[in-house]
């Protein structure tokens, strides 16, 4: 079996761009992968095969990024055909080939729709992925909700409970700090095993920073009396806007102030004409996803996030 990149002719990457997006988990079309492809977020050399001796196509992996992406961040869709005797196997071999191309192991982020556990040829089916990516490396699992607000669902008027203001980046990060204590994100904690707040404030304030939303937008949230209350950081993917990351300092939660801060970040972007906000949360993270239901954000899919743990 040959396992290879869509960069060695053209014809090659007509042939897996063209290759059947079927089966039971979503897939990207042909349309959308050429229109990803004209946006650099998926490229040839991220796009990989798996082939048979007679050089029919068996598998397909595309891995996604950011357009000024150096690597990939995430593998968007893997495929393989349904005559294969054992999907897992060569699911595995294409990752593995991929990864040693990159240098790494981008994690797999498969969307789902709920209940799909219910659903016994989906199940089969995320079943094979999630074996082909643990074979590889990919041994964390986390299950997220993806929810999505629209203009119907309206916004919150102010209450006055919070006063929003724009913060120095030394007040950004000390509040990205203390909102990482105690949090029930369960990429955070992860995070604070392998390394102090004070880093992990750094990584995600270069994260955020890094998105295609603006610094400017972002927000320090204080009690009247002066005291930090929380942050707020509307932010924005390469197809829509987006909540980016909001919170309550330990000092301060079980006061529903969360619901104040994520109205903040809704107002914000409805008022420059957003027609979709989008956001998720762990579905452990219960506090959080009754802040988004009250909000009156829908949830659209689980996404099962599968990743290699930190080391």
């Amino acid at each position: 079996m040959l396992f290879r990149a869509a960069t060695a002719d053209p014809a090659h990457l007509d042939r897996a761009v063209a290759h059947p997006a079927d089966g039971p988990v979503p897939a990207l079309t042909a349309e959308k992968i050429r229109e990803e492809l004209a946006g650099n977020r998926i490229r040839p050399e991220w796009i990989w095969t798996a082939e048979d001796e007679d050089g029919r196509i068996l598998a397909r992996a595309l891995w996604w990024g950011r357009s000024d992406s150096a690597q990939p961040i995430a593998l968007d869709c893997l495929q393989v055909g349904a005559g294969v005797a054992d999907p897992a196997g060569v699911a595995a071999g294409l990752l593995d080939a991929g990864h040693a191309a990159f240098g790494g192991l981008p994690g797999y982020n498969l969307s789902l729709p709920r209940g799909w556990r219910a659903d016994p040829e989906l199940a089969a089916a995320v079943a094979w992925r999630r074996d082909a990516a643990y074979r590889t490396g990919l041994t964390r699992e986390i299950e997220r909700l993806r929810y999505e607000w629209t203009p119907a669902a309206g916004t919150a008027e102010p209450t006055g409970r919070l006063v929003f203001r724009e913060g120095s980046d030394e007040e950004m990060l000390d509040a990205f700090v203390r909102l990482s204590r105690g949090s029930l994100d369960l990429a955070t904690r992860h995070e604070l095993e392998l390394m102090d707040a004070e880093q992990l404030a750094r990584e995600d304030f270069d994260f955020y920073l890094d998105c295609p939303g603006e610094r400017s937008w972002w927000r320090l949230a204080h009690l009247p009396d002066g005291r930090l209350a929380g942050l707020a950081v509307p932010s924005a993917t390469p197809y829509h806007r987006n909540v980016g990351y909001l919170g309550v300092v330990p000092e301060q939660r079980g006061q529903g102030l969360i619901d104040e801060i994520l109205a903040e970040i809704t107002r914000f972007h409805a008022a420059q004409g957003a027609e979709r906000i989008t956001a998720t949360t762990d579905t452990v993270n219960l506090p959080m996803a009754a802040a988004f239901d009250r909000a009156g954000y829908e949830v659209t899919e689980i996404r099962l996030v599968l990743e290699a743990p930190a080391r």
